[in-house]
């Protein structure tokens, strides 16, 4: 047992984000995952094959997401065939995840639900969407009465054929008052389950969606209706997360997300980073493990690579070569409190994603890191192997690789051989292919002083 028990919470931190923070959401807040939709919008995004789909949608469901759009099947043949097998591995696999499709107002984009349902036998939720701007009206030479009839006419079609529906208006963030009234209030008055309140082209500021999903929340009270409210969100001012919380403290009861934020112009708010927040401000309780799995399932199917320094799952997330935080995070796992050591330097603890706090030897390390390193991979820290490993990071420009600093820790014999080696594998790859391939200077001078270092023990 630790000679260091750990102190209670509540001493070690004091936590702001307490200090007036809105209540509790009254009813559990639902999650809505549009990766297979909306996130395959975006420009530089691969639509992936049916295989890697049904893996997202098995993770998504591991994740305890509660609802999955798989696709607008009335796009063509393939997004039908797609929405079918995605809505079958449900059926089969007995997943928990219950699926939605995407589809504008009109009858011809309901019927390949209608039809993807009847071959499946799930109860499809149809997302039945519109235009609600006036900005967007006048592009299109809309009138409010044409965007009632065609309401009015997609509800009670989808209805009437047993769909459930949720009523989507565009661009809600910048629809007037009265306009969004009379669109929720007609959706309903035909049936609509849920609406959805959107901000269509990231525009929102937390403060105008909570304002917005609360008139919202007064036209679902005065239909008298059990009807759900969703909030979907884009990141194109950054304020996308933010906005999504907001709009759950102020009556939001689902709220959509893709994963890593992929989508249209700067992509949606990202599902990963919504589980995140929701999970450490107790608003939800999900088993978070395979968040990682999940991001690199899509990063890998729609070809997008994941930036370093992303929260939770960006490869620099839980890694430091820094002496002082480093310092801290051993003298906690020396201790043996695990709790102190993800959060003494972070304030997204990576256990509960299924990480661990990474140790890294760099420019701005101590001998600390160098210890470190060596005894969590079963290597005594002699003190010349410290010392050899240690003046290499010193005269480094960055961090050293694992490789790298494993070759510095081999006996000096060993790493003169494997010295020796190296420059025999590049005389051969010189005479082979010409001319050595440039490569940055930097980056070089890096991998010199690994060498130099080696070389002096001979």
């Amino acid at each position: 047992m630790s000679r260091h028990p750990r102190a209670p919470h509540d001493d070690l931190i004091h936590d702001w984000n307490l200090t007036d923070q809105p209540p509790r959401p009254a009813r559990p807040v639902m999650l809505d995952d549009e990766t297979l939709r909306d996130g395959l919008q975006g420009p530089s995004v691969v639509d992936p094959p049916i295989a890697p789909k049904r893996k997202m949608l098995r993770v998504m469901d591991a994740l305890g997401i509660d609802t999955a759009n798989v696709g607008l099947p009335g796009a063509g043949p393939r997004a039908e065939a797609d929405v079918a097998a995605l809505c079958r591995t449900i059926v089969d696999e007995k997943l928990k995840i219950r699926p939605n499709c995407a589809a504008r107002t009109m009858i011809r984009d309901i019927e390949p639900i209608l039809r993807c349902a009847q071959k499946t036998g799930l109860a499809i939720e149809a997302c039945l969407f519109i235009g609600s701007s006036a900005i967007r009206r006048y592009a299109e030479d809309w009138t409010i009465d044409t965007l009632l009839r065609h309401t009015e006419e997609s509800v009670t079609f989808a209805v009437r054929e047993g769909l459930p529906v949720m009523y989507v208006t565009e661009d809600t963030i910048r629809a007037d008052p009265g306009t969004v009234s009379r669109l929720y209030s007609t959706a309903i008055g035909f049936g609509a389950e849920r609406v959805c309140v959107t901000d269509t082209v990231g525009h929102a500021t937390p403060h105008g969606a909570a304002a917005l999903v609360r008139h919202v929340a007064a036209v679902v009270r005065d239909s008298g209706a059990e009807v759900g409210i969703d909030w979907h969100g884009h990141r194109d001012r950054g304020l996308d997360l933010a906005s999504t919380l907001a709009a759950v403290s102020a009556g939001a009861t689902r709220v959509h997300g893709c994963a890593l934020g992929i989508g249209e112009r700067a992509g949606n708010t990202p599902m990963d980073l919504i589980l995140v927040n929701l999970k450490l401000l107790g608003w939800i309780d999900n088993d978070l493990t395979r968040l990682p799995e999940y991001c690199r399932l899509v990063a890998e199917g729609c070809h997008v690579p994941i930036p370093p320094n992303y929260p939770v799952v960006g490869s620099d997330a839980y890694e430091t070569g820094t002496g002082v935080h480093a310092a801290a995070v051993i003298k906690a796992i020396r201790r043996g409190d695990a709790w102190l050591a993800d959060r003494v330097y972070s304030g997204v603890p990576a256990s509960d994603f299924g990480l661990r706090q990474r140790i890294r030897v760099g420019p701005m390390s101590g001998r600390s890191n160098v210890i470190f390193w060596l005894e969590d991979r079963g290597i005594e820290p002699k003190e010349d192997i410290v010392s050899r490993i240690f003046d290499a990071a010193k005269r480094s420009d960055r961090l050293l690789e694992d490789a790298e600093i494993a070759a510095l820790a081999r006996p000096p014999r060993r790493v003169a051989r494997a010295g020796r080696r190296a420059r025999g594998a590049g005389k051969v790859a010189r005479s082979a292919g010409g001319r050595r391939p440039a490569r940055r200077a930097s980056a070089r001078a890096s991998r010199a002083a690994v060498r130099r270092s080696a070389r002096s023990h001979r």
